[in-house]
């Protein structure tokens, strides 16, 4: 039986995002391959409303570090209390949301404990007894198939929008795994002080937390005809986003890109209309749950990730949309 932790990275106040309901997603189905149940970890600080809501799924259990100095992200603090409980459980997996912030302690804390590491996991197969790992190479024109040599524990961080948020397996309304302090550690101090937070760009959409987006590609012809665009994405209650030569040409701010270069995304329903489908593009959404694609031309890669495909002008497409979709709001 393999033990797979998941360490979830919160939010300042203590929320969950996305992301890491992605990566207890990834461990929950990592754990199925290999025999077992995933075990959440937690860090922070006033734990105990988020430490109930993880619970509410089917979890070997919920581990908690919950300690003032962990109020704020710190390395040294982070990596101070996962390594020796690490040591201690002896996990065969433990996954990361793959965010700036694993980036910056992840390789730190395999360090300190002597750990394999995979980074920017899409995924992952059997073959042979072998646990084969899939991550983007060369800005995603390629996938890499990993393994990890030798013993030892394994870290691993998946990518944003791998393993959908919602495959991940609930208890019923009743049950909740146990919550438990993550043994193994001493409390520690931060390695620095945190004065504030800054919000790099605060004015500027975050296109991670969109349940339904609208993306537009060159095909749109320019700024000027955005207004079909506009008026579905506001029918639909979406965010709008684009691919890198509607940005490119100024048609859109740079926040409202999807790809390689700029965000990543994996909302429940991705309309793109106009885009014709380079790899660069497709990393950023292939991970969404419902994708309907919008394109003149019948050959366009678009319709290779596409589960619903129109072959038409996104000018003549888009309207008769927007007024299907306010007949059915009625």
């Amino acid at each position: 039986m393999a033990k797979i932790w998941v360490v979830l990275q919160l939010r300042e106040g203590g929320q969950v995002p996305r992301i890491s309901w992605e990566a207890l997603a990834a461990g929950q189905k990592l754990a199925a391959a290999l025999g077992g149940k995933a075990e959440a970890v937690l860090l922070g600080s006033g734990l105990d409303s988020v430490a109930g809501e993880v619970a509410k799924n089917d979890l070997g259990a919920v581990h908690v570090a919950d300690h003032e100095a962990l109020r704020g992200y710190t390395p040294g603090a982070y990596v101070g209390v996962l390594a020796p409980a690490i040591q201690a459980a002896k996990p065969d997996y433990v996954v990361f949301p793959h965010t700036y912030q694993s980036v910056d302690y992840v390789p730190r804390l395999a360090q300190s404990v002597d750990a394999g590491l995979i980074t920017d996991a899409t995924g992952f197969e059997q073959t042979g007894g072998e646990l084969l790992w899939k991550r983007p190479v060369l800005g995603g024109k390629l996938q890499a198939k990993v393994r990890v040599k030798g013993e030892g524990v394994v870290f691993v961080s998946v990518q944003a929008g791998s393993f959908p948020a919602d495959s991940v397996v609930k208890l019923g309304e009743e049950g909740e795994s146990s919550v438990q302090a993550l043994g193994g550690t001493d409390p520690v101090g931060a390695d620095r002080e945190i004065l504030g937070y800054e919000e790099v760009g605060g004015d500027q959409v975050d296109l991670t937390k969109a349940d339904v987006i609208v993306a537009v590609g060159r095909g749109v012809g320019g700024a000027d005809k955005m207004g079909v665009v506009e008026d579905l994405a506001k029918a639909l209650g979406a965010e709008i986003a684009a691919s890198r030569p509607v940005i490119d040409n100024g048609w859109l701010p740079r926040d409202r890109q999807i790809g390689s270069s700029g965000q990543t995304v994996a909302p429940k329903l991705y309309l793109a209309a106009g885009i014709s489908g380079a790899i660069q593009h497709l990393v950023g959404m292939k991970g969404s749950s419902v994708i309907v694609a919008i394109n003149k031309d019948p050959g366009a890669p678009i319709f290779n990730v596409a589960h619903y495909g129109i072959v038409g002008d996104l000018h003549e497409v888009l309207p008769a949309l927007t007024e299907a979709v306010k007949a059915a709001k009625g």
